[in-house]
């Protein structure tokens, strides 16, 4: 594969994704598809927190089941895709020459920030996945370096899928039903979202916890939000094209971006 590939952002939402009939379970389905196969996934999970970035160097990562309180069902689910020890060290190398020092973990799996959308787009688990930390304490800024430095890799076949949420107020998730309508607070500030990326609006993005309307609500802690500055970084920190719009349980817009 030698045409460059989109850098995307999805959210994944809950675990029970999977198993939940709502139209984003029915985009990230159709989304693989659309995209083709990759030679290989970089993975940007918010569910992988580190002090400094790391990458996942085993050759078959496990799958993990880092969430409590779902049907049973959810717990067998497995994603036995193959890691990619070689594109592990083609992205250190990477983030070294941008000036980022990172490292490998070598025992480290699939966590469901991962697993869920890349269960749902490529289902056959055959492609070989890396998957890259995210530092809330480092901000914006250092997550857009961050893609910045990585962008050569979408010309090499891999396909950058940050995975986080457009909104993520977990507190007013309980309770409610997947299909519950969206609460206003999550509706404005995803709106504002989704018009700031469309519009190539780079620096109010970056500066989001300031300009956005209800920031701090939908983002109590902001590592949900953070990779989609690695794929903003990665896809050439301009404008980007909207791939999905919605919404489950009230709080959670569902909303995916694409940098081309």
């Amino acid at each position: 594969m030698t045409a460059k590939l989109p850098a995307l952002f999805v959210s994944h939402g809950a675990p029970s994704l999977i198993m939940d009939p709502c139209p984003t379970r029915d985009f990230l389905r159709g989304l693989g598809k659309d995209i083709g196969r990759p030679k290989a996934i970089l993975s940007v999970s918010a569910h992988w927190t580190t002090q400094h970035p790391r990458v996942t160097g085993h050759p078959q990562p496990p799958t993990i089941h880092d969430f409590g309180g779902f049907s049973d069902e959810l717990y067998r689910l497995e994603y036995p895709a193959p890691g990619d020890p070689v594109l592990a060290k083609r992205v250190l190398d990477l983030l070294r020459r941008g000036g980022i020092e990172g490292e490998r973990d070598l025992s480290r799996g699939y966590d469901h920030g991962a697993w869920v959308p890349l269960l749902l787009m490529y289902p056959e688990a055959d492609i070989p996945v890396v998957q890259l930390s995210v530092q809330p304490q480092l901000g914006p800024s250092h997550h857009l370096e961050m893609g910045q430095a990585l962008h050569q890799l979408r010309e090499e076949g891999v396909l950058v899928v940050a995975s986080g949420a457009t909104t993520h107020n977990l507190g007013d998730f309980f309770g409610r039903g997947v299909d519950t309508p969206p609460l206003s607070y999550a509706r404005e500030f995803a709106d504002w979202v989704k018009e700031a990326v469309a519009s190539g609006r780079t620096e109010e993005l970056l500066d989001y916890a300031q300009r956005a309307p209800q920031a701090l609500r939908n983002h109590p802690s902001p590592e949900h939000f953070l990779p989609i500055f690695v794929a903003l970084g990665s896809g050439g920190g301009g404008a980007g094209r909207i791939l999905h719009d919605g919404y489950t349980y009230g709080a959670f817009s569902m909303a995916a971006f694409a940098w081309d």
